[in-house]
């Protein structure tokens, strides 16, 4: 797997340390999200005092709403309603030190809402974090559109080789649908993707082809054009 990639993009269930710490010590990186009560502690440089003991490194606990720009920079803000920080910190559940990007929310100058992303690479940008794990999202919509439009948990085989068969079928279609749709729509006119539309404007179509075949229609007439159009996308989320 690690020919592929080494970073493991996951959400916030997974940020837990016998999960993340296990990837991590088989040589990946992960990134994932941390759940809004996390806690979380500033790393500080150990200074040797002469006394017995390991010097201390824990700088206290991090106040997400104050935090410390010593130990934090901020790398993005986009017309003081988002706030980006960038920083090092020791996750205390996964007892680790990890790259962290604290993305706040904000409305009349008060943080309304506040997000941690984090990867176990210390070195990574924390931009790359946040937008790595923004990006992971979409996969969800595609499991979601393949499991209500085309079938993705409907085989009833048991056979391995046609089990993956029928994923990658349900999977591919959606793919496709959206490669149709977008190329056939000039990107400045791009809307929001809906796998329904498509199944509806291809089953009109459908139909509409049989119209045509059966009572000798031309649906090319300049008299038809806007009636055939109606009836295509009838149904339609924009119709």
């Amino acid at each position: 797997m690690q020919k592929i990639s080494k970073t493991v993009v996951v959400d916030a269930y997974f940020a837990k340390a016998p999960f993340v710490n296990s990837l991590t010590s088989e040589g990946f990186d992960v990134i994932c999200r941390f759940r809004d009560d996390v806690r979380l502690q500033y790393v500080i440089e150990p200074l040797k005092t002469g006394k017995r003991g390991r010097p201390k490194t824990n700088g206290g606990a991090i106040d997400l709403n104050n935090l410390d720009m010593n130990h934090f920079t901020l790398i993005e803000q986009d017309d003081e309603n988002v706030q980006v920080f960038s920083g090092t910190v020791k996750a205390v559940a996964l007892k680790k030190l990890v790259k962290v990007c604290i993305v706040k929310n904000l409305e009349n100058q008060k943080a309304k809402d506040i997000k941690i992303f984090f990867s176990t690479k210390l070195d990574e940008d924390a931009m790359n974090v946040w937008n790595t794990f923004r990006h992971r999202f979409q996969i969800e919509f595609l499991y979601r559109d393949a499991k209500q439009h085309t079938g993705l948990n409907n085989c009833q085989a048991r056979d391995e080789n046609k089990l993956h068969f029928h994923f990658n079928a349900s999977l591919t279609a959606i793919n496709l649908a959206k490669v149709v749709h977008w190329f056939s729509i000039p990107k400045e006119q791009h809307q929001l993707f809906s796998m329904r539309d498509i199944k509806v404007v291809n089953h009109n179509a459908l139909l509409l082809e049989r119209f045509f075949t059966l009572y000798g229609i031309n649906p090319n007439l300049l008299k038809n054009k806007k009636n055939v159009n109606e009836l295509l996308y009838y149904g339609t989320s924009a119709a």
